[in-house]
Parts: C-alpha cells; sequence; structure tokens
C-alpha cells in the first residue's frame, strides 16, 4: 500500500528526493511520516507530517536540511534532502497513521513502505 522510491547513491552534501506513493487507504486523512534504519542501528524516526501538511515535524539533526511534503490529490509523500551526511546512510521508510495527527515513533503508524536504500559517501 505504501511504496517509497527516489533513493540512491550521492556523495556527501548531495541531494535526494524521496517519494512515496499510497493505495488503499485514506491517504488525505492519514498522517504521514519518514523512518531510517542504517545496519545493526534502531530504526529512528526522520520527519512527520499532518494530514493537510500544515503541521511538519523533524528529528533535530536534519532540521534545515530536509523537508517534508505531500501532495493529496497524488496520494504522495515527499521528502526532499540536502546536505546529505555519510551517517545518514540508511534504508529509508515511508509510514502511514489512520488518524490525521502525526507521531514520532515507529509504533503509532499503521501502515509501512518497504523502504528505499540512500547511500551517502564521503
Amino acid at each position: 500500500q505504501l511504496q517509497a522510491y527516489g533513493g540512491g547513491w550521492v556523495q556527501a552534501g548531495g541531494s535526494l528526493r524521496l517519494a512515496c506513493t499510497a493505495s488503499g487507504l485514506t491517504f488525505n486523512m492519514s498522517a504521514m511520516g519518514w523512518f531510517r534504519q542504517a545496519p545493526g542501528r534502531e530504526r529512528e524516526f526522520v520527519s512527520a507530517i499532518n494530514w493537510n501538511g500544515d503541521s511538519t515535524h523533524y528529528r533535530d539533526t536534519v532540521k534545515g536540511r530536509f523537508t517534508i511534503s505531500r501532495d493529496n490529490a497524488k496520494n504522495t509523500l515527499y521528502l526532499q534532502m540536502n546536505s546529505l551526511e555519510p551517517e545518514e546512510t540508511a534504508v529509508y521508510y515511508c509510514a502511514a497513521r489512520r488518524i490525521p495527527v502525526p507521531f514520532f515513533a515507529s509504533n503509532g503508524y499503521d501502515y509501512w513502505g518497504k523502504g528505499t536504500q540512500v547511500t551517502v559517501s564521503s
């Protein structure tokens, strides 16, 4: 129901734009989030957005560099990532909640995509 794409390889300081398309859920009533998981580490919150996009949240280390957005007409969530750092190499996942209010922990989300790999080289 969720498909993330747009990952790839980029040098440190570079940019990537992730997208996540949703189907089979009421996208415009769902809060959405991005999480990431590096090898050997726990999945961590990256960013979240409420149902209409007027409330966004970020983990401290990505503030000012990442931008989350959504297009409800296209059932699509985005994550613009700028000034990427090697430590941000991970599989990035999009997730959806059944309710419109965002949440910062993975256990608050009901649907998950398969993830897209982001590799940042130094």
